[in-house]
């Protein structure tokens, strides 16, 4: 897509398609995310997309200026796709494990999308909602605000970046998954004690651990160090 601009009054199209279907954004993003997952960033032509939703290209850009405008649309979807089921319940550290667990789940759920979007910001609804959430969450846990904010940056950034590694992983071929795992048991597990002391002491531990994703474990240690934080404010101490 180019930078032309439709007026918002001029962008909704009510004739179908030719496939019988009346374009919106939402079915945009939705047709979007599915071919992104099919065809990685390739996906995101006009041309392609309008062969999908069975209309001439030209009609996406009464609802998306460019092609970046259209993945900043998809990145506040799957945040929108976790704020649905998620409901705070006063207990912050729970409240953002539940989270964190469920923004990494997401970006599993739509690897090669999350890997696309992991670094944006894209200053929509879904993401206003959620930098207003999660801030909630910890300031009315009672951390100052230069902490929650700190806190939020860290959780935030965690749960994106690991979200963005797993997806990675993920969207490798399943022989290609399979040949890494293998690495750890055919390598690294018969590497000698005489020269390779600490990786054979923790050899098995290593081989059973390293095939699955270390966000929940990452995530704990955060949350942990913030609950630290926390009860340190509250004693009067800076430690």
């Amino acid at each position: 897509m180019s930078e032309r601009v439709v007026p918002p009054a001029a962008r909704q199209r009510r004739r179908p398609t030719k496939q019988g279907v009346v374009l919106s954004a939402e079915l945009i993003v939705d047709t979007a995310l599915r071919l992104i997952e099919e065809h990685g960033a390739d996906a995101l032509s006009v041309r392609r997309l309008g062969r999908a939703l069975g209309a001439d290209p030209s009609s996406l850009y009464r609802y998306f200026r460019h092609t970046d405008d259209l993945m900043l649309a998809i990145a506040d979807e799957l945040i929108g796709r976790t704020l649905r089921v998620w409901r705070p319940t006063g207990d912050w550290r729970a409240d953002l494990r539940e989270l964190g667990l469920r923004m990494h789940a997401g970006a599993l759920a739509h690897p090669r999308a999350a890997m696309l979007s992991a670094h944006r910001v894209t200053g929509r609804a879904h993401e206003i909602q959620a930098v207003e959430g999660i801030i909630g969450v910890l300031r009315r846990a009672g951390f100052p605000d230069p902490e929650a904010v700190r806190i939020y940056h860290a959780f935030v950034d965690q749960a994106l970046a690991f979200g963005a590694l797993d997806s990675a992983g993920t969207a490798l071929p399943r022989a290609a998954r399979e040949a890494e795992a293998e690495v750890w048991r055919d390598t690294y597990a018969h590497l000698p004690a005489d020269t390779h002391p600490h990786i054979a002491a923790t050899a098995r531990h290593l081989v059973a651990s390293m095939r699955s994703s270390s966000y929940p474990a990452a995530l704990d240690l955060l949350l942990t160090a913030a609950q630290t934080r926390l009860d340190h404010l509250r004693a009067g101490t800076d430690g």
